[in-house]
């Protein structure tokens, strides 16, 4: 596996990706205050298919292959966008998954979507995202109606979780330094959980690259945690997705201090019922699906599990692209 962090591919073309049968192309997006910022689509060479375009979640970029081959199995070619900051798209003196405002996703997202209408005239592609990603692409489907064929959410990260005490103190210590000091750092505690509960050199089956998805988390700016405020309220006022929506969670959560074997049965990082209880504020077609011992990212729970998600998530696909 490639450990370093990539380079711009040329202008308008398709290079090798490093996971094999893979290509990837970079977006380019222009200048910000770290310097040229890049966006990266990647696409699954092995089949010409109906389109699914997949968005990664915070910390994290695309690496799961057997997703991308349970879609070719079933019809679908898959891409996937790593967001600028992420993942092949993170250059250095970057901060990682760094953003003050979510609508700016709209330039990759729109991009990128042209550029598989482009190789696929006539279909209207579907959308499937995770947690973070999952959030970003339902604020992009409300905003942009006609667009999308169908959305998949994977445990999307709908609204902050605790009680209403505790979004308050996040506002009220995101907001000053949003506006005074956005990149400053807040020194929250860190778990490596999640990370445990998925890499092959833990309890997991996954290979991952340790800069675009490390085992702690990326930091957290004020900046950044303001936009994600900002569309945790969007959600919570409702929105008005026109396509089908379809949410994968697990049945339960499971929280603690210490590491547990519980945790690699259940979303440690989303509380479940506050997933569900958002999701059906996102339109007015929207199916949830909730899959036994799950974990948060459910497209990478153990195998026999994230083959369950696979076979739940193209038979509805199927149902709303034949």
């Amino acid at each position: 596996m490639h450990y370093g962090l990539l380079e711009d591919s040329p202008p308008g073309t398709w290079v090798p990706d490093v996971l094999e049968g893979f290509s990837r192309r970079t977006i380019p997006l222009g200048q910000d205050a770290e310097g040229t910022v890049s966006a990266t689509l990647v696409r699954h060479d092995a089949i010409d298919g109906k389109p699914i375009l997949y968005i990664h979640g915070w910390s994290d970029y695309f690496y799961n292959t057997d997703l991308a081959r349970a879609a070719a199995a079933r019809g679908y070619t898959l891409y996937a966008l790593d967001l600028r900051k992420y993942g092949r798209s993170l250059r250095p003196k970057q901060s990682p998954g760094y953003i003050e405002d979510l609508a700016q996703y709209d330039d990759e997202i729109g991009a990128a979507l042209a550029l598989i209408k482009l190789a696929h005239p006539g279909q209207l592609p579907s959308v499937i995202a995770h947690s973070t990603g999952g959030l970003i692409a339902a604020l992009w489907a409300h905003h942009h109606p006609g667009q999308l064929g169908t959305l998949v959410l994977n445990a999307p990260w709908l609204e902050l979780q605790g009680n209403a005490w505790l979004r308050g103190f996040a506002n009220a210590v995101a907001d000053p330094l949003w506006r005074s000091a956005p990149e400053r750092k807040l020194f929250l505690p860190k778990f490596d959980f999640f990370y445990r509960t998925i890499s092959a050199h833990e309890h997991g089956e996954w290979l991952l690259h340790p800069l675009w998805r490390p085992r702690f988390s990326f930091d957290i700016q004020g900046g950044w945690l303001a936009a994600i405020l900002e569309g945790h309220a969007q959600v919570r006022e409702g929105l008005d997705i026109d396509s089908p929506v379809l949410v994968l969670t697990s049945t339960k959560s499971y929280f603690a201090t210490k590491y547990s074997s519980k945790m690699q049965t259940a979303d440690t990082v989303l509380d479940v019922r506050g997933t569900v209880k958002r999701a059906v504020r996102l339109g007015n077609r929207v199916m949830i699906h909730k899959i036994p011992d799950a974990i948060h990212d459910v497209y990478a729970s153990p195998k026999p599990i994230r083959t369950q998600a696979f076979d739940a998530t193209f038979a509805w696909l199927d149902y709303f692209n034949d």
